[in-house]
């Protein structure tokens, strides 16, 4: 596989950094989830069965997990033997942290020269708030993200998902992958890389045209809810019996959707001749469109408007996603097979290799599962006080 070989040391608990560590696992890495005594949080929420939370088996497929106490100097000990074998080592703590644990960045290079050690932190690793804590909320709401979600007079409204986990954890194994390829072509010359990414930059980066505008402008663009701000007609039009999703996002695709329509007399008013003057007229525009629309029912117009060649799907919840054939066809939902805990439906590879595929090796493991494989019998928790 593309990562095979490489050894990675997983600091991190809850998401983003387990999400990080698990890309490089799906690759092939080799991932050694190190975990205290407790264990990582995540192993104790969300749903699950037979006791197992498939939201911690959902980020921690393809891992060995090693259970040490980073507070003694045993657990240290331990830490230290698998950083000597590692090529990278990942932590989601707060800034300082791997340093008042005796695992600075000096120290991390006289244990292992050419280690490329990746922080996940709230909001970077220097600045006036790096050792404030920060969870996903707070960084969609300081990055600016959950003002441009919702309706006009709508509050600011947050991603149900955790989305700066998600996306800083991507940036987080982007980062590393780049780092130990540039180890590789540049061997040791000059100092060995750090890689470090924030919930909050995470979130900045995706701001996308409300940012270039705002640039350009000075201008913060309204909310707009499921309209684009900058694109018309572009958002959920009603049907007669529901809603679909239309994105026409140039002149192009706004032609197919009035030839579609059979609106020859709005392809050609000048009022929606470009982008500028169809978001100005946007609301006369769309009661044209959903005017239209409103005859028939959602499927027929997903088919029609698709075989015109114009951008359009249903609105789905979790239960139409994973009902749908092009999912169904691209495996993006798969069944892991676990030793003691049966099988374990979990989201599949968003990354499609043809010859070297992403692949599950390993199912989520148990708390300490290779602890003994890894460090020998001593180091599991018990073992030598029940010689003793």
């Amino acid at each position: 596989m593309p990562l095979t070989g490489l050894r990675i040391i997983d600091l991190t608990r809850v998401i983003s950094g387990p999400f990080c560590t698990m890309l490089l696992a799906d690759l092939g890495a080799d991932v050694i989830k190190v975990e205290p005594p407790e264990g990582d949080p995540l192993r104790t929420q969300g749903s699950g069965r037979n006791g197992l939370s498939w939201y911690y088996a959902s980020f921690n497929r393809n891992k060995r997990s090693v259970v040490l106490d980073l507070k003694t100097e045993e657990g240290k000990r331990g830490l230290e033997a698998l950083l000597a074998e590692a090529d990278a080592v990942v932590d989601n703590f707060r800034p300082g942290v791997m340093a008042r644990l005796g695992f600075g960045e000096e120290r991390l290079q006289q244990i292992r020269p050419g280690l490329i050690a990746c922080s996940i932190t709230g909001f970077g690793a220097d600045g006036p708030y790096r050792d404030r804590p920060a969870f996903d909320f707070i960084a969609q709401a300081m990055s600016g993200f959950m003002s441009v979600n919702g309706d006009k007079d709508d509050p600011p409204l947050r991603s149900g998902l955790p989305i700066s986990d998600l996306v800083c954890g991507i940036y987080g194994a982007l980062g590393i992958c780049a780092a130990l390829l540039g180890r590789e072509r540049h061997g040791a010359a000059g100092a060995p890389e750090r890689v470090d990414v924030s919930l909050t930059n995470s979130m900045v980066s995706l701001l996308a045209y409300v940012a270039s505008h705002y640039f350009a402008t000075g201008e913060v663009l309204s909310r707009t809810g499921n309209d684009h701000p900058i694109a018309a007609p572009y958002g959920l039009f009603r049907t007669r019996d529901g809603q679909i999703a239309i994105a026409p996002s140039d002149n192009t695709f706004f032609g197919r959707l009035m030839d579609a329509l059979a609106l020859p007399e709005v392809k050609n008013d000048p009022d929606f001749a470009d982008n500028f003057g169809r978001v100005r007229h946007r609301e006369r525009l769309q009661e044209l469109v959903e005017d239209k629309l409103r005859h028939r029912d959602s499927i027929e117009w997903i088919e029609r408007l698709n075989a015109a060649g114009v951008p359009c799907g249903p609105v789905y919840d979790l239960h139409g996603v994973f009902s749908d054939p092009q999912i169904l066809s691209q495996d993006m939902a798969i069944d892991v097979p676990t030793p003691t805990h049966d099988t374990v439906r979990m989201l599949g590879f968003p990354i499609k290799l043809r010859e070297r595929a992403c692949r599950v090796r390993l199912p989520p493991p148990e708390l300490g599962e290779h602890t003994a494989e890894l460090l020998g019998r001593d180091a599991v928790p018990g073992n030598r006080a029940a010689r003793t």
